[in-house]
């Protein structure tokens, strides 16, 4: 083992400076606490439960109308109950937005289909009234659904808000999904209320979604309005228009409803069956978003967050939730490399963005282009940079702390939809440590399990949660007896969620996320991660991407590894780049990790968040036709798969 890469140790007065700071200081004057190390904190955090979800809702105000009996009856998983008897709602504290002023930004709006715009905070409360107000005219109620096929836009936030003050609940999936991607997910909810546009524009291309949106209200029949948003091309035919539903008397106020009263519905990517219809809470959201935008992400009011993300991804959730602590959204709609790779730094620069979310794979393609954001931007606002999505390789860690030095916090994270946060991430306490995450986030009790349910450091294992978090699903909508819920996270370790990635703790608690679970690669009785592979071989400056997979041997043997690479032009894959390729792998891991093929594809598959579909290529190796391991419209390419069916056929072809 060699000693860790430490690139960036915490701020020298990151205890006066930081939300995180400001919290250890609360903790000591009203609770008597006192702490003095990060590791001790997070003990703390995921052993005394009530103490430390508590301090978050006395230290952050939050307002419960009705008071709860104690902070956690049942501790046990699934089925936690927690905040027992309270009744709150998430809108009124994102509409509160940390005692923001009515003048003050609210949120900034960017966009390649009409021109930028802002809200104050008076307008976004005044709009999320008349919103309000206007549901409430079609007969929403709580418990209702609102689905929403529409981009990130200002609209967007105001009628989710306006739909969580009334109790009923949200779904949202973004319109560059096909009608058989929503119809599968909203079809799930039965809505009532449906509101869409009827295109948009990507980069310099005009998208029309007419004929997506009649067909998705054809296949609805719960749906009793549509309200139109005007964007894009054209107009929807037969709807509530959004001015018409803003006409009316605002109504401001918020129902209260029970802690873990339905939020929103997020759904799972579809890229290995069915969506999964997650449901979540109005405190568990308040609760998590609260603890990981202020302590880990160190927002506050006055501050602006940036994170491209789509409605359909629960960053977009998560970006939204920057109001809770007064900070304003930066919502952004288009193509981020438009009109080029720098887009993504220059609309950081032109809104004043204090953190700067990007995906690992930009990441490292500025790096490879030899951008140099912070001399060519205006970035003095950035403090942190966050990284989610998949594995980020130390190389990307070195650029980002060579580029923007040790004023700014590169912010690593991992978690999901499932829990609608991060569970193993950075703040101002951790060091940066080359290729790793920090560890777990507060409150979280991560860690790895082996197959027996023991735990392990320093080797690869399954990423657990042993205790309860507040953001944990409510349920699965229409699983009225949990069986799907259990299945999902409980079917390997009664008692303990596991979450279906591959990682690897240090004794530091420092961790690499490996890849997900069921894709790790068992070759002769060893347990490979897939991102292992991806650091190694896409560091060569011929390969653009990869993907790897392991088809098992029915009779025990090693079975068969399989590398698809994208290759960079003007390379080509022949034997000299094969060569390199597996020479690469013997020396920076082993033996084991040579390939027995390597094949070049025009595309990987991934989905609309980035992530490598490392099981669907499996099954589709295996012999499974395509549209039955992935929905087209879950992946950020539809055609990817179409060079691995075509190499399957080939393969089977070979062997008759």
């Amino acid at each position: 083992m060699t000693a860790p890469e430490v690139l960036r140790a915490p701020a020298p007065d990151w205890r006066e400076t930081t939300e995180l700071g400001r919290h250890l200081r609360f903790l000591a004057e009203v609770r008597g606490l006192s702490f003095s190390s990060y590791a001790e904190l997070h003990r703390w955090s995921v052993t005394d439960l009530a103490g430390f979800w508590s301090s978050l809702s006395d230290a952050f105000g939050v307002r419960f109308t009705t008071p709860a009996e104690r902070v956690l009856g049942r501790r046990e998983m699934p089925g936690a109950e927690w905040f027992p008897g309270a009744t709150l709602n998430y809108a009124e504290h994102a509409l509160r937005g940390a005692g923001s002023g009515d003048g003050e930004t609210a949120l900034l709006a960017h966009s390649q289909t009409r021109p930028a715009t802002a809200l104050t905070w008076g307008e976004l409360r005044d709009q999320v009234a008349r919103a309000r107000a206007g549901l409430r005219r079609l007969g929403v109620r709580p418990g209702d659904r609102v689905a929403a096929y529409l981009p990130n836009i200002p609209e967007t936030v105001v009628a989710f808000l306006a739909t969580a003050s009334l109790g009923a609940v949200w779904a949202s999936c973004a319109p560059e999904f096909g009608a058989r991607g929503v119809v599968d997910r909203f079809a799930q909810i039965e809505p009532a209320v449906l509101l869409a546009v009827p295109g948009y524009r990507y980069g310099v291309r005009d998208i029309d979604r007419r004929t997506e949106v009649a067909a998705v209200r054809a296949a609805l029949p719960t749906v009793r309005h549509v309200v139109s948003v005007d964007y894009g091309p054209g107009a929807l035919p037969d709807t509530v228009r959004w001015e018409e539903l803003l006409a009316g008397a605002p109504e401001p106020g918020c129902e209260p409803v029970p802690f873990a009263h339905p939020l929103y519905v997020l759904f799972s990517s579809g890229t290995t069956g069915r969506p999964k219809p997650i449901v979540h809470g109005h405190g568990g959201i308040l609760l998590e978003h609260l603890k990981n935008h202020a302590l880990s992400w160190d927002l506050r009011r006055g501050d602006r967050l940036l994170w491209y993300t789509t409605t359909a991804w629960m960053m977009w959730n998560a970006l939204v939730s920057a109001l809770l602590v007064g900070a304003a959204p930066v919502l952004a709609d288009g193509n981020p490399l438009h009109p080029g790779l720098d887009a993504q730094w220059e609309l950081a620069a032109g809104t004043g963005a204090t953190l700067m979310g990007a995906s690992p794979g930009f990441l490292m393609a500025c790096r490879r282009e030899g951008l140099t954001p912070a001399r060519d931007h205006d970035l003095s606002r950035v403090r942190q940079i966050g990284a989610a999505g998949s594995p980020l390789p130390a190389e990307g860690y070195r650029w980002v702390a060579g580029e923007f030095g040790p004023g700014v916090l590169l912010n690593v994270g991992s978690g999901g939809t499932d829990v609608c946060s991060g569970i193993v991430q950075g703040g101002p306490w951790q060091p940066v440590v080359a290729g790793e995450i920090s560890g777990p986030a507060l409150g979280v009790a991560a860690t790895a399990f082996d197959e027996d349910g023991r735990e392990v450091t320093g080797a690869l294992g399954e990423l657990v949660i042993t205790e309860p978090m507040p953001s944990m699903p409510v349920a699965f909508w229409g699983d009225t007896d949990g069986s799907r819920y259990r299945s999902a996270y409980f079917d390997r370790y009664p008692g303990v969620w596991r979450h279906g990635d591959w990682v690897r703790f240090s004794a530091e608690d420092s961790c690499v996320v490996a890849g997900r679970s069921d894709a790790t690669l068992n070759r002769g009785g060893v347990r490979l991660g897939t991102a292992e592979f991806y650091r190694v071989v896409e560091e060569l400056p011929e390969v653009e991407d990869s993907l790897v997979v392991h088809l098992e041997d029915p009779a025990g043997g090693n079975g068969e590894l399989l590398l698809y690479v994208v290759v960079r032009e003007p390379a080509r894959l022949d034997d000299t780049l094969r060569e390199t390729i597996t020479r690469s792998l013997r020396g920076a891991l082993s033996p084991r990790h040579v390939p027995d093929t390597v094949a070049a594809v025009p595309a990987v598959p991934r989905n609309r968040t980035g992530k490598k579909l490392e099981l669907p290529v499996k099954r589709i190796l295996q012999g499974a036709p395509p549209h039955e391991v992935a929905e087209r419209d879950a992946l950020a390419d539809p055609a990817a798969l179409d060079a691995f069916a075509a190499h399957a056929a080939a393969r089977r072809g070979g062997a008759r």
